[in-house]
Formats: structure tokens, sequence, C-alpha cells
């Protein structure tokens, strides 16, 4: 028998910064450039009614930790459901089990934050964000701790949406914070832009993407949706978070695939880890435009929930609750 912790969103939501989950992201990344191993995501796709499971897993050796996702949407819910389990690296044992609905939006977009940071131009000062959910928002907090952003201008279809977005964070970064009547207006003059959608048609153009742009997209986990045009992604260096995933459910790469306008390999430069560890240049040039393809991993996942464990843990948080192992559950003894 083994101690656990139990974590619910509310006892982890306070306990770390958005600039926190990038550098132990970051971390993540550079681990699985350097050979630690990360899985794409599994889909389990239930007809009646229609609903989907979703797992994905990464061990990362220094961190001390693995485990992943577990999330169901569907099955006559209204919502979607996000479980972490954490493993201990050396041992195997489990460490925590948490609710992992606060932290997605900083974990995921730490992951962008880190792509950024690797990818866009030193002198980037001008943010354009498609999208004003909690994705979107999770993914600007991040970015804009690798980078001191002059301008942000935001754009999503519901004028009050992205209205109340660039209210919230004009107050909150240093940056004079917009909202956009289109996204072609929110990328006017900018340098990275950032697409946090649902959509499953192209949010922006690709004559409106001007050479030298780093671009994140973050709502493209399924082959259908593809929020790029694949025009864009057929002259960007595009780099996905892990590279066996862009042939699985990337959809704006698969778009370009079947377009003819990109080879399944040698379309996709390296991954993010690759990257971050040094074994790929990124880019090369200021004029070069450069795609991170963002559609969730266990590698963000675990050293997300890793850090708050451990500062959970510090702080007498969670609920205490006991595993058996393998051999006391199979023989009773």
């Amino acid at each position: 028998m083994t101690d656990a912790l139990f974590l619910t969103s509310a006892e982890v939501d306070d306990l770390a910064e958005p600039a926190d989950y990038v550098a132990v992201v970051r971390d993540a990344y550079r681990q699985i450039g350097e050979g630690a191993p990360a899985e794409p995501r599994t889909k389990l796709f239930n007809r009646e009614p229609p609903g989907m499971l979703t797992t994905y897993a990464a061990v990362l050796p220094e961190t001390g930790a693995m485990g992943g996702y577990a999330y169901s949407a569907g099955f006559g819910a209204e919502d979607a459901w996000f479980m972490t389990p954490l493993f201990d690296a050396q041992s195997g044992e489990p460490l925590a089990l948490l609710d992992g609905a606060s932290m997605n939006p900083f974990k995921t977009g730490a992951a962008g934050a880190v792509a950024v940071d690797a990818l866009a131009r030193d002198d980037a000062t001008e943010i354009a964000v498609i999208g004003s959910g909690a994705q979107a928002r999770g993914q600007l907090a991040t970015t804009a701790t690798v980078r001191d952003f002059e301008a942000v201008r935001v754009f999503s279809p519901t004028a009050e949406n992205r209205e109340g977005f660039a209210e919230a964070f004009d107050d909150r970064l240093d940056a004079d914070v917009s909202a956009a009547g289109s996204a072609s207006a929110a990328l006017d003059g900018a340098d990275v832009v950032i697409t946090a959608t649902t959509a499953s048609d192209p949010v922006i153009a690709d004559a409106d993407v001007e050479p030298g742009t780093h671009v994140t997209a973050m709502g493209q986990y399924h082959p259908e949706k593809n929020e790029l045009p694949p025009e864009l992604v057929a002259r960007a260096t595009y780099v996905p978070d892990i590279r066996e995933r862009a042939a699985q459910d990337a959809g704006s790469f698969l778009a370009a695939v079947e377009a003819g306008l990109v080879d399944g390999e040698s379309g996709i430069a390296a991954d993010l880890g690759e990257v971050v560890a040094g074994d790929h240049p990124g880019r090369t040039s200021d004029d070069e435009v450069t795609v991170f393809d963002s559609g969730g991993t266990g590698i963000e996942t675990v050293a997300a929930a890793h850090m708050l464990y451990e500062r959970a843990s510090e702080r007498g948080r969670g609920q205490t609750i006991d595993f058996a192992p393998a051999s006391e559950a199979l023989t009773g003894e």
C-alpha cells in the first residue's frame, strides 16, 4: 500500500504563475528532445451517446515524474472532465491524482509560450490573438512572459467577448490591448499570431501573415479542424509539439498534405523538443514564417502537474488516498 495525493482544481489554481508553467514546460520539452518518451493522443469515439475518451502520456526522467491526461467529452454531458494521474518516474509508485481543469489553459499556453520563445523573432512587439476563450487567455498570459509586447489585438466573432478579453488584459499587461473588428485587422503588423478556436475552417488568411511572423495554432487536434490555411503551412517552417501527431490529427497540416502542398514527412521541420534541445535551429532568418502546431500532449501535462503536486505537498493541501500495489491486489496478501 502506498499513499497518493488527490488534488482538486481549486486546491491548485493559485499555486503557480504563468511564468512558472513556462519554465517547467520548457524543461520538459528539452527532456523530450533529448530522448525522453512521449506519445501523441489516443482518442476513442463512442457512437451512442456520442462522446470521446482521450488519453496521452509522457515520461520526464529528470523531473522524476510520468503520467498524462485522461479526459472525456460528450456522452450526454454538457462539459469535459480532466483527470491527471501522476507517477514517480523512479519507483513507479503513484504520486497524485489531479483534477486538471484549472491548470489546463496554463499548461497548454506554456507550450505555446515555449514555442514563441524558441521560434519568434527576438524583436517581436505586436501580437494578434484569434479567439477569446479560456485557452486564448492562457496562451496570452503565458506568452506575455517571454516577450515584451507593446500591442495586443484580439478578435473573436462576438464583440462582447473580444471586448471583455481586451479589457481584462489591458489592466493586466503593460501592453496596449485592444479588440479588433476582424481577424485581418488583428493581424495587421503582428509579429506573433495565436489562434485558439474551435473552428473547422481557417480563421486567418495566408495573405495577412507577413514575412517574419510566428504563428501558434492550438485548435488543431482533429483531422477536420484546420485553423490555418494550407498555403500558410506550406510556406512556413512547420513545428508540431510531437512529430508523430502531425500525421495523426493536425488538421491544417493534413489539409496541406492532401492539397499536395507539402510532403507528409519532409514538411515537418522538427518537433518542439528538437528545437528546445538545440537539435534544430528553428528560425534561421528574420523573414521566415514559423508555425507551431499545439494539439496538447502529456509533456506539458506531466510537467505542470508535478510542479503543482510539489507545491501542494509543501502547503499541506489535498487529501491522501491509498493505492494497493498489483501484487497485493492480485494475491490478497
